[in-house]
């Protein structure tokens, strides 16, 4: 049986996204917080971060994985 190319085989899935381009579930994004100040975070999906502006700092998200190191992450630019 030929499958349409819109179909997806789980039911309810959202569409795959391009390699490396994964996005994070949005239900994580309500309870991730930042570990240093414990405020929420703005998800940058562009640049694949998640950004504390009260830390000044931006999390990587790595295939869909946030990295909640702050080692990992980068300080903020004065204009970011």
């Amino acid at each position: 049986m030929a499958k349409d190319a819109d179909t997806d085989a789980r039911a309810g899935a959202p569409p795959a996204s391009p390699p490396g381009r994964r996005t994070v579930d949005p239900k994580l994004l309500e309870i991730l917080v930042c570990p240093i100040t414990k405020q929420r975070l703005e998800y940058d999906s562009e640049r694949q971060e998640l950004i504390s502006r009260a830390a000044r700092l931006a999390y990587p998200v790595r295939d869909g994985i946030p990295i909640m190191l702050a080692e990992e992450a980068r300080t903020l630019g004065d204009d970011e």
